[in-house]
């Protein structure tokens, strides 16, 4: 009796996890660069009350007598798929398409990863993110710069006052990682690399796999609102359920208690 309220309590906080991030999820909804989040479930251990293949009055028993634990979320996986591209005419926004991060260096100097390329120029005219962290390698503008061009290969070009050519200032680069839902994300649309994520790969947007850049343009959230709608139900269903379940078994168990 008391096995299903503990199991039926394990499935409710399942659940208060998943409701946890369905709700960042669509808290995120119009944040640049995110990436959803889904909650992976798995049942826990079973007791075993009867195994299988054990003789009983000289016969062999063909199947076991198991009973489950109850269940819990395993992890919070992140899925990295291509959010939709929308113009602003920004000549610093710049989107990535396809895999990869831009590089930033924070102020410990560890490197940090970003999809989010609302880039802004800082009091040194240095690119940095909207929180003010530099783009890694840096590239400087000068102030007297015009016609700020970022190329798809991450070239950062401009036209010096009092001259007609372009001059390059530096390149952005893109960084590609063999397991990119292993990163540890660290908010402000930041991502940390970890022995799950892999050694960061660095290189030239466009070549051996990296995404290219687009200029005046931002990558959106790739939530779904409506799926995670359809998902924030199901999980409200389920708690539900389950809570059901407590009640049952609280009744069952008064029940038991009351019988003379």
């Amino acid at each position: 009796m008391f096995r299903s309220l503990n199991i039926a309590a394990t499935g409710m906080a399942a659940q208060e996890t998943q409701l946890d991030t369905i709700a960042n999820n669509l808290a995120n909804a119009n944040t640049v660069g995110y990436k959803k989040q889904n909650a992976e479930f798995e049942d826990l251990l079973y007791q075993n009350v009867r195994s299988a293949g054990l003789t009983e009055g000289g016969n062999v028993v063909p199947t076991s007598t198991q009973v489950g634990t109850g269940a819990r979320v395993m992890a919070t996986s992140r899925s990295f798929s291509q959010g939709a591209i929308q113009q602003t005419g920004n000549p610093l926004d710049v989107a990535v398409q396809g895999s990869g991060f831009l590089m930033v260096m924070q102020p410990s100097g560890t490197p940090a990863y970003t999809r989010a390329g609302t880039l802004k120029l800082d009091a040194q005219g240095r690119m940095t993110t909207s929180d003010g962290l530099p783009v890694d390698p840096p590239i400087t503008v000068p102030t007297s710069a015009t016609n700020l061009t970022i190329g798809s290969d991450g070239t950062v070009t401009a036209t010096q006052q009092g001259q007609t050519n372009q001059v390059t200032l530096g390149q952005l680069q893109v960084t590609t990682f063999p397991n990119p839902e292993g990163l540890t994300a660290l908010g402000q649309n930041l991502y940390q690399a970890n022995d799950s994520s892999g050694t960061p790969q660095t290189g030239n947007p466009g070549l051996d796999g990296r995404g290219s850049l687009l200029q005046g343009a931002l990558e959106s959230s790739n939530v779904d609102v409506v799926t995670e709608m359809v998902a924030l139900i199901s999980a409200q269903n389920a708690y539900e359920i389950n809570s059901k379940v407590v009640s049952a078994a609280d009744q069952m168990l008064q029940n038991a208690t009351q019988m003379r």
